[in-house]
């Protein structure tokens, strides 16, 4: 069954991509979790108005705020992946797929909203939007690797 193996090794390579790239974001959107409860000016060397967007009328939707949101995301996406990984669950891999596709429509909306609506850019936020759209990019590539057969655990 070579196509079934070389099926299970792409799928694991983007399994692990997945995980680095949320692992990141993760970080990331930690980062800025522990900064914005601290009330600490962000250093932000790039664009020069981290503080202007996150502390916006957009940076929390219904008072949570989007970057606990981030940190949410972030960890499901690591924690699907990994369900690949550990328990060759392709079904939950699958459903982190498609939460790429909500993850990148969130990041196009506040990215908007950065250029758009406030202009100005948060660097850490550029950098999520970066994450969010590699995820998304996995995701769709996950979506063109066909199913690995019965014989690698499909169903769990």
């Amino acid at each position: 069954m070579p196509d079934a193996d070389n099926t299970h090794k792409r799928i694991k390579q983007l399994a692990i991509a997945m995980m680095v790239i949320s692992f990141l974001g993760f970080i990331d959107s930690t980062y800025l979790t522990i900064n914005r409860y601290l009330g600490a000016t962000l250093p932000c060397t790039l664009t020069h108005a981290c503080d202007t967007v996150t502390g916006s009328e957009y940076a929390t939707i219904l008072g949570v705020p989007v970057v606990v949101l981030g940190m949410l995301y972030y960890l499901t996406m690591l924690f699907g992946a990994y369900s690949y990984l550990e328990y060759r669950s392709y079904k939950y891999f699958k459903i982190t797929a498609i939460l790429s596709v909500f993850g990148f429509g969130f990041s196009i909306w506040l990215t908007y909203v950065q250029a758009f609506i406030l202009a100005a850019f948060c660097q850490y936020c550029l950098l999520s939007a970066l994450s969010s759209t590699l995820l998304f990019i996995l995701g769709l590539c996950l979506f063109k690797t066909s199913a690995p057969s019965q014989s690698l655990n499909v169903n769990g």
